[in-house]
């Protein structure tokens, strides 16, 4: 398994795609034609379901739907997977989030993040936002894994596995152009005078991504690339300096270059 950071999980809880029945699961899906079989066929579009889940209130179970509009609910030790229209979601335990409604019934235009931690797989489209307490990043087809802090005042964190997103906190606004994991904190307060800070890569792998890519009909930039970059939160395949991060202060320039 690629490297990783853990801050506040368990190895055991990134390891969920390893099972055997997320793995038989998964291969069902995509054999039965994956979302748009599953609507005509009046199946439920969760692929995977451990522990306790809620939609609304309502217990879920692997012949459950979830729709847009519902906010979802784990409680501890819970692993839930779904997929709307061209989108593919992964809900850590103990989170709490909507998938508010686009413009159609099956397309997410919000994913909007109370607590925990969500990794998510975006196909192309418009006017779509993950938004947490502290951060936003506008989505236009990209693989993110987001999570909000509730020990550190809700301090949020999103890493931008491959893709583009716009990414704000506060008044900082950056556009991120990730080919391998490129991660930001939004940050509470102030660090240095800015909202949007650098961040390692944490409590995520390029295989819960890939998983989710599949899913979807899709595959991830290092997998189409054909090969891995540095893991450093940077978003780059290969090593770059701190200062390359666009969330990066700005240096101050050298005496007599002003």
């Amino acid at each position: 398994m690629t490297r990783h950071v853990l801050l506040g999980r368990s190895e055991g809880e990134l390891l969920w795609f390893r099972r055997r029945s997320v793995l038989q699961a998964a291969a069902a899906w995509t054999a039965l034609g994956g979302f748009a079989a599953a609507q005509a066929q009046q199946r439920g579009n969760i692929v995977e379901l451990l522990g306790d889940a809620q939609a609304n209130g309502r217990a879920l179970t692997l012949q459950s739907t979830v729709q847009t509009g519902d906010t979802i609910e784990t409680g501890p030790g819970a692993n839930l997977v779904f997929v709307i229209g061209n989108s593919a979601f992964q809900v850590r335990e103990n989170t709490r989030l909507v998938v508010e409604r686009g413009t159609m019934l099956n397309v997410v235009s919000v994913l909007r993040l109370f607590t925990g931690g969500v990794a998510s797989v975006w196909g192309k489209g418009t006017s779509r936002q993950i938004v947490m307490p502290a951060l936003t990043g506008g989505i236009r087809g990209t693989g993110v894994y987001t999570e909000v802090f509730p020990q550190q005042d809700l301090r949020s964190y999103l890493c931008n596995c491959y893709g583009v997103i716009d990414v704000s906190a506060g008044a900082d606004r950056v556009v991120s152009r990730s080919s391998y994991h490129q991660s930001f904190w939004g940050e509470v307060q102030p660090r240095n005078g800015r909202m949007l800070t650098p961040a390692q890569a944490i409590n995520h792998t390029d295989e819960e991504m890939e998983f989710l890519a599949r899913l979807v009909d899709q595959r991830t930039a290092w997998e189409e690339l054909g090969r891995r970059g540095v893991k450093d939160g940077q978003g780059y395949m290969e090593q770059r300096p701190p200062s390359a991060h666009p969330a990066a202060p700005v240096p101050a320039p050298a005496p007599g270059q002003r």
